[in-house]
């Protein structure tokens, strides 16, 4: 019965995030976010995820037509891309007096209609202060990240992978009396149950937490379990939630296809999800030091229909794509497997552009 229980949630998981492509600005609207991470390897997190969610998706897309898109750069919980309805439901955040320099780099963004971030270095100065990683960054550049996560800027384009600044759209404080607060906070609630549906409680109740400036996420989460709108069921003694209207799915319903998920795919990221649906350890190894590494510096799980059958480290050589195949256990046999592999990196082939 178990064996039965965590089969139809890794079906549940697959159908509900692996959706069939669509349209760049109906997928973002669809996810409600993109993880974003600078690594390309051999693309970016959010091209990697996108490919697979976007029809004829090629590296780069989002950024080439982040201008055209109802899209916005900010964090949930991560940094990436966000759809308009997400970004009305983080916003305001925390409106407190702006410190001195803020003000100053606002208004010299307003002045200037957008602003790169050495512009604002050459009017107000170079000077240095320590950033959220421990390093130092120019003040200026600090104070511009702390005025977008505010809702005060908004990210326009990015020039080398470097952000450029303007004036985002105007934030009310009627959003943040008590029963719009509230009401924002199951919006939040819904777009991460979502986004990882079947989502465990645990992970769940962890990422609302960051929320509590709206009201109280562990009561509302339970409101929104005890009214039906989000159904909960335990497997394993792992409670998962998921919205009541989405059918679970079934495995007749999971593509007989091989797909390469990066580490930061909805379908990956909770590490202990993943544990649990498909019984065995995925870590980013990025920043693990060479010697250490298990599976490779940017091994992206391989998922086989609903199978989770290895990982896969993918990386452009003289211009070519070379992708070297680990498995957990024994490949899989026959020709089938054989040919949704070709596939499956011929259409990552594709994407890049190679």
């Amino acid at each position: 019965m178990t064996a039965t229980a965590v089969r139809a949630l890794r079906a549940h998981a697959i159908t509900s995030s692996l959706f069939s492509p669509t349209t760049l600005q109906a997928a973002i609207d669809r996810l409600g976010f993109v993880q974003a991470d600078p690594i390309r390897s051999p693309a970016r997190a959010q091209d990697l995820i996108l490919r697979h969610r976007v029809e004829n998706y090629q590296a780069g897309d989002l950024e080439r037509h982040y201008a055209a898109l109802d899209v916005e750069e900010d964090y949930l919980y991560a940094y990436g891309f966000v759809s308009r309805h997400v970004w009305n439901l983080l916003h305001p955040r925390k409106l407190t007096s702006l410190r001195a320099l803020e003000k100053k780099v606002l208004d010299k963004v307003i002045s200037l209609g957008e602003a790169h971030p050495t512009a604002l270095t050459t009017h107000l100065g170079a000077r240095r202060m320590v950033n959220a990683w421990g390093g130092y960054s120019k003040a200026t550049t600090n104070a511009l990240e702390w005025l977008h996560w505010r809702g005060f800027l908004r990210v326009v384009r990015r020039e080398n992978g470097i952000r450029v600044y303007q004036p985002a759209l105007a934030v009310s404080d009627a959003a943040t009396v008590s029963d719009a607060a509230t009401e924002r906070l199951r919006g939040l609630i819904r777009v991460l149950v979502n986004i990882f549906a079947p989502a465990p409680e645990k992970t769940l109740r962890t990422l609302i937490a960051g929320y509590r400036d709206l009201g109280n996420p562990r009561h509302v989460l339970t409101d929104l379990i005890t009214s039906g709108e989000l159904r909960q069921e335990t497997v394993d003694a792992v409670s998962y939630i998921w919205p009541e209207n989405r059918r679970s799915g079934s495995r007749d319903d999971v593509p007989r296809i091989v797909r390469f998920l990066a580490p930061f795919d909805p379908l990956v990221w909770d590490r202990r999800r993943f544990e649990h649906l498909w019984g065995w350890q995925y870590r980013f190894e990025a920043y693990t030091p060479p010697a250490k590494r298990v599976r490779g510096y940017y091994a992206m799980p391989v998922l086989w229909g609903d199978a989770m059958v290895g990982w896969a480290n993918a990386r452009v050589v003289d211009g070519k794509l070379r992708v070297d195949i680990g498995f957990v256990a024994k490949r899989p046999h026959g020709r089938e497997f054989t040919r949704a592999l070709d596939d499956e990196i011929a259409r990552l082939r594709a994407s890049l552009g190679r």
